[in-house]
């Protein structure tokens, strides 16, 4: 055993983040004896905060946001898929995108992680609570405030979240945030973004501040207070038998004015390879294992994964053991909003939320958080040129 590899890699605390890495990694040690693949995983909060140049010295498999794409071209902290893969696999990753998973990775001219995850926010529902309300899924924002009102809808407003949320509404009215080199957005979009979001957060339970979209799911299965969730960022492990006490359907978001549903941001996770790994033609092996679309449709998926491969969200498998959440929500990932990937984009989405967090949960001067956004936006631009 003396010639034993051995890779570590590092992904994030829930069965959607860490469960379907262990799986893969141990099917690829079957096929690869002299192989072994371990995961550690950290919060997800940790997951949004820490730098990957900090884990790339530690780690040589990183499950990583996408807006550390830029970061990573600027730092040389992970390696490029497009030097090690072939044009003919990555064009297979590039045309079986979900929405804009694959692009995000994509900086510089270089592909910096595979996309193996795919998630926006989207709806969620417990049709057990709707039936007995007698209450049927709302189909427009006016729906959604008056079930607000009634004190059965939830939504995660930890700071990402309302950042993710005001990017939604003003996506949603017409104009994509962050297009302009010294605004965030216009003065007329976010007015009325931050009011329309406001009214709605005026009547959620305070405890949703203080929530991420897992805590909100797991409030709403292991509670019977909350009927209806209408954007959180999606987690099919929720729609699996067995997996909670209660099971949420999932689905496409409202409508603003009754025609186009709600456009938000795109997440989702990729896999990349650590500068400082020395296998790396092992962890690229491992890497392309993961992201093919026979493992993302079968063993990835089974072990609790949101696959990244845009044939296993069509596929009738994935679809059957999740209530289809896969076939409903696709379209709200194929007109997802993306994000900024420059380098210094990462200051600006640590401390954007707690603006728009603090506008909601205290009102104020739409005008003047406008404001803030946009001197947060500048020093992050700063950044670049440090």
């Amino acid at each position: 055993m003396s010639d034993l590899i051995t890779l570590k890699g590092i992904t994030w605390n829930h069965s959607r983040g860490f469960t379907p890495m262990t799986a893969t990694a141990q099917r690829f040690s079957e096929l690869n004896p002299n192989v072994n693949i371990t995961w550690e995983k950290r919060s997800l909060q940790q997951f949004a905060d820490l730098s990957i140049q900090q884990l790339a010295e530690r780690y040589d498999l990183l499950v990583i946001d996408h807006p550390w794409a830029g970061f990573a071209a600027k730092t040389g902290s992970i390696l490029p898929f497009d030097k090690y893969l072939s044009a003919e696999y990555l064009a297979d990753q590039e045309q079986n995108t979900v929405g804009h998973s694959y692009e995000s990775y994509n900086y510089d001219g270089h592909q910096w992680a595979l996309a193996i995850d795919a998630a926006t926010p989207v709806a969620a529902s417990r049709p057990d609570l709707l039936e007995h309300h007698g209450l049927s899924l709302p189909k427009t924002y006016d729906d959604l405030l008056a079930m607000a009102k009634k004190g059965l809808a939830a939504f995660p407003v930890i700071p990402i979240d309302s950042l993710m949320t005001f990017y939604t509404f003003c996506c949603s009215l017409g104009e994509d945030p962050c297009q302009q080199d010294d605004t965030v957005i216009s003065e007329a979009t976010g007015i009325q973004a931050l009011q329309l979001y406001r009214e709605l957060a005026k009547h959620i339970d305070p405890a949703c501040f203080n929530r991420n979209p897992i805590q909100t799911y797991e409030a709403m299965t292991l509670g019977d207070d909350i009927a209806y969730c209408p954007f959180a960022y999606g987690y099919s492990n929720y729609s699996r038998n067995g997996y909670a006490r209660k099971l949420l359907h999932f689905h496409d978001m409202v409508t603003l004015d009754g025609k186009t549903n709600l456009r938000s941001s795109l997440g989702g996770t990729g896999l990349a390879v650590s500068v400082n790994c020395q296998h790396v033609d092992i962890a690229m092996r491992y890497a392309k294992f993961v992201a093919s679309p026979a493992c993302q449709a079968g063993l990835y998926t089974d072990n609790g994964g949101q696959p990244g491969h845009l044939s296993a969200w069509t596929d009738e498998h994935t679809n059957a053991i999740t209530h289809n959440y896969f076939a409903n929500t696709l379209p709200a990932l194929q007109r997802a909003y993306l994000r900024p990937r420059y380098f210094g984009h990462m200051f600006f989405q640590d401390h954007a939320g707690d603006v728009v967090r603090d506008y909601l949960m205290q009102g104020g001067d739409e005008r003047a958080v406008l404001r803030q956004l946009d001197d947060l936006y500048l020093q992050s631009k700063q950044k670049v040129q440090a």
